[in-house]
């Protein structure tokens, strides 16, 4: 007997530590994985350096990246010429949308998502959106995600028809950074790979100061481990 292949997803990957590690619980779980990558128009192409690299790695079914330019709306401090804020402690980071929010960056990416999963006949997508340590972000929250996926539900073609019931998975949700990188870790990610930063310099050197790497931080500590990426680049 043929065996059945894997159903295929659509994993949203944008080469930091929250969307590797849900390519890693997808593979784990059975899923096909296809990699969903975006040139949007932010500020350094290093995240999209940490995909590659992820992707070469892991490994995944196909790995495309969108050209989107979400630079000509502005508005973030990773799109537009605003400073990224830094050296902020964690009930400043806690209070607020941060100008960092990209709007409706989420929105966007899933709806391409979702696009390219009608295509493949898939009905699962996979997302890193964290509701703890989500940086204040309005499209990071479970709401959020429900809505979207009824939204789903009544946008394409295949929906309407019942071919697809499409299912948004965010496994990290309600994980905090600390059980992100144990869980990431007992599934072999490697860290080193992956790229958090909102400022980095151009050979990948994180920052160390701006929200994401101050979350990554805390997240490392409180899991008891050395970041990788640290470790690679001698800061650690």
């Amino acid at each position: 007997m043929t065996p059945t292949p894997p159903p295929p997803a659509v994993i949203l990957l944008s080469g930091g530590l929250d969307s590797t590690t849900v390519l890693a619980i997808a593979k784990a779980q059975g899923y096909a994985p296809y990699a969903l990558s975006f040139r949007y128009g932010q500020r350094h192409e290093q995240e999209l350096r940490a995909a590659e690299a992820v992707v070469a790695r892991m490994g995944v079914q196909r790995h495309v990246v969108a050209t989107i330019d979400l630079r000509e709306f502005g508005g973030s401090a990773l799109t537009a010429d605003i400073a990224v804020p830094k050296g902020r402690s964690g009930p400043e980071m806690s209070h607020g949308i941060p100008v960092t929010y990209v709007p409706a960056r989420n929105t966007v990416f899933l709806s391409f998502a979702l696009a390219w999963a009608e295509t493949l006949g898939a009905s699962d997508i996979f997302v890193g959106v964290n509701a703890l340590d989500y940086s204040g972000y309005p499209d990071c929250r479970p709401e959020y995600i429900a809505a979207f996926e009824a939204l789903a539900r009544l946008a394409t073609k295949a929906g309407v028809e019942g071919s697809q019931r499409l299912k948004i998975h965010a496994p990290l949700m309600h994980w905090n950074k600390a059980r992100i990188i144990q869980e990431g870790l007992a599934l072999g990610v490697d860290y080193a790979l992956t790229s958090s930063c909102y400022d980095p310099a151009e050979d990948g050197r994180p920052c160390g100061e701006c929200d994401a790497c101050a979350l990554r931080a805390k997240g490392f500590a409180e899991a008891g481990q050395a970041d990788p990426l640290l470790v690679r680049h001698g800061l650690a």
